[in-house]
């Protein structure tokens, strides 16, 4: 059975509101009789928000819910599910809940382990305010990550990319970063139940996660009572996945470029968060929607170019107009003719059909609405903003074909000026040389444009670092500030050789070629050099080279650290559908960036290294 990551962790949450019981199998549903109050943070508000909808939270017995942070008067007689992450914060206004016996009994589930002070400080506080009787239960759930389609999840971490590269970081802080990111990627792990093959690049921060995940699995399988026994300790290496994990520096363009598919360009232009999205209704005020696997025409038309998603839509309404004529043919009855019992029982039958295909023609009809106003929106940004010739051109770009005066056509065009400073830096890191006088004419149209440059003048700098990084030998790698810098003067480098092997109208990204030759397990030179580790094996040094463990594998899980996006989980999906037999591919990241997010971290460490202009990074909207 493939991995299903979103089944998994709904099936975890369901058994928590069911106070940890096992779940009746034929209905999947708690026990009505036990009615409950949740209790959760934002952060857990969030896991749950793409996954539980109110109508089913009813369904789990839960009849109210309230954020942890507001206040709330007692209720008596009823059990509380708490739903938190394992902060001091949440600590404190749990012992202050107990010690005013808000509610009968205390069921707590931390989102991941809660550490060994914030246990004993929750124990000591119960044991002083006499409620220790009430803490029915404390569970760690290991559920710190939000899952947004079966195959796509985020760890919520927030600008991860400045913290790793911002150049005044020190050593403590780069290592609880990474420690915050193995938590999460240990926590997707112990949802799916497996322990898979690690792959990464050498050196930054792929490797400092790989070699720290690998620990904690290793320490882990070593406890009595590990959360992966179920799956078996000696489950031969082909039937576990390959977790293949990334930096953004690895591919930097796919995070800045505009992408012309129904789900990146929803992300990107509509700011899709948590499955949600707002757009103007046609009769005025704004209207909310959601996009998930429940939505059969998202599910099915997400990976198109959006002129295909137009036709689509176009082609759905003409098929329900011709069904609803359909059924008032057969229900208007037969004009003039007479009436006897047999036409009676007949249209009767005609009716019948007709009520049961009504539920049917409702809801289609609201998916075809629905997507027919999230269409119109997008498509007035993109005349607006002449998004298609941004990724016509950005395209032309990639492939060295873009004539210059088409690139200052595009400078000096219609788009946002965030529009704009993308495609500046893209045309920065597309170039295999800089041409100086090329950059300068650049940066003054993006200046003459109102447009703050500190993202702009940032990557020059590093592409600029880069010359020199190329002709050092390698330096001494104490410093994980330097160690992080050169690294990032590579990547780009390397981004710009291998930009150039984009196939002409293929999208293929760099990260889809990498991950093909991952699963496939063949001698590959551009992952030859990638290391191994399998936290079952007795530990031998970096990067085991045992041929077993190079695959060929069936299932991935591919992690970006420092922000991913959807072009990147689209190109994924297209990469496992295109394998024979197809492969099953899940894509997560530290947080998912819009082009203008990603941009947004850049102007961020642009700034903390003095550089830019004097317009605010707002105005770059």
């Amino acid at each position: 059975m493939s991995l299903n990551l979103r089944r998994k962790q709904t099936e975890c949450i369901a058994r928590m509101l069911n106070l940890n019981q096992p779940i009746n199998a034929s209905s999947a549903t708690a026990n009505e009789e036990v009615y409950k109050i949740l209790i959760y943070d934002k952060f857990c508000q969030n896991i749950l928000s793409p996954l539980i909808h109110v109508k089913d939270l009813r369904k789990h017995g839960v009849t109210l819910y309230f954020l942890i942070d507001k206040d709330r008067n007692p209720v008596h007689d009823v059990p509380a599910v708490y739903f938190v992450q394992p902060t001091p914060n949440n600590i404190n206004r749990i012992l202050s809940d107990a010690s005013r016996s808000l509610y009968h009994s205390f069921h707590l589930n931390f989102s991941t382990s809660i550490p060994r002070p914030l246990l004993e400080n929750l124990a000591s506080g119960t044991l002083a305010s006499d409620s220790i009787h009430r803490i029915s239960k404390l569970h760690d759930q290991y559920l710190e990550f939000i899952t947004l389609e079966d195959n796509l999840f985020s760890l919520a971490d927030k600008s991860c990319f400045v913290q790793l590269n911002d150049p005044s970081a020190g050593d403590r802080e780069i290592e609880g970063i990474v420690d915050k990111v193995v938590n999460g990627l240990f926590c997707v792990l112990a949802t799916l139940a497996l322990v898979p093959i690690i792959r990464c690049p050498r050196g930054g921060p792929a490797e400092m996660v790989a070699a720290a995940l690998d620990q904690k699995l290793r320490d882990h399988l070593l406890s009595k009572n590990n959360l992966f026994s179920e799956a078996g300790n000696f489950v031969s290496s082909f039937q576990r996945p390959v977790l293949c994990i990334f930096d953004r520096n690895f591919e930097l363009a796919v995070a800045i470029q505009h992408d012309f598919r129904y789900r990146p360009l929803v992300h990107d232009v509509l700011g899709l968060r948590l499955n949600r999205l707002s757009v103007q209704g046609e009769k005025g005020g704004m209207r909310s929607y959601e996009l998930d696997s429940s939505d059969p025409f998202w599910a099915a038309n997400g990976s198109l170019e959006f002129p295909a998603v137009a036709e689509e839509i176009e082609t759905q309404l003409n098929k329900y107009k011709k069904d609803v004529d359909e059924v008032n043919k057969r229900t208007g009855g037969t004009h003039g003719a007479e009436f006897d019992g047999t036409d009676l029982i007949g249209n009767t039958k005609h009716l019948m059909n007709a009520v049961n295909s009504l539920p049917e023609l409702t809801e289609r009809k609201q998916v075809i609405d629905k997507h027919t106003n999230i269409a119109t929106t997008l498509l007035s940004e993109i005349k607006q903003r002449a998004l298609n010739n941004y990724v016509k051109t950005e395209n032309a770009m990639m492939r060295g074909t873009l004539e210059w005066k088409d690139l200052l056509g595009v400078l000096k065009g219609p788009g946002t000026k965030m529009d704009k400073l993308r495609f500046a830096i893209l045309y920065l890191i597309s170039s295999e040389t800089i041409n100086q006088s090329e950059v300068d004419t650049v940066e003054g149209a993006l200046r003459e444009a109102e447009v703050d440059t500190a993202a702009f003048q940032y990557v020059k700098k590093i592409k600029a670092l880069n010359v020199s990084f190329a002709s050092a030998n390698s330096a001494s790698r104490s410093n994980i500030v330097d160690w992080a810098e050169k690294l990032y003067g590579q990547s780009i480098s390397a981004v710009t050789a291998g930009v150039k092997n984009l196939l002409s109208g293929d999208k293929q990204l760099a990260l889809a070629r990498a991950v093909e030759a991952l699963i496939e397990g063949r001698p590959n030179p551009e992952i030859d050099s990638y290391l191994i580790f399998d936290p079952r094996a007795p530990k031998s040094g970096l990067g085991t080279s045992s041929s077993h463990l190079k695959g060929p594998f069936k299932e991935a899980i591919v992690f970006m650290i420092g922000g991913g996006n959807y072009v990147e989980y689209c190109s994924l999906q297209e990469l496992s559908q295109q394998q024979h037999p197809p492969k099953h591919i899940i894509y997560g990241a530290t947080e998912l960036l819009t082009g203008a997010d990603f941009i947004e971290q850049l102007t961020v460490l642009g700034q903390k290294m003095g550089l830019g202009n004097v317009a605010s990074t707002s105005s770059a909207q």
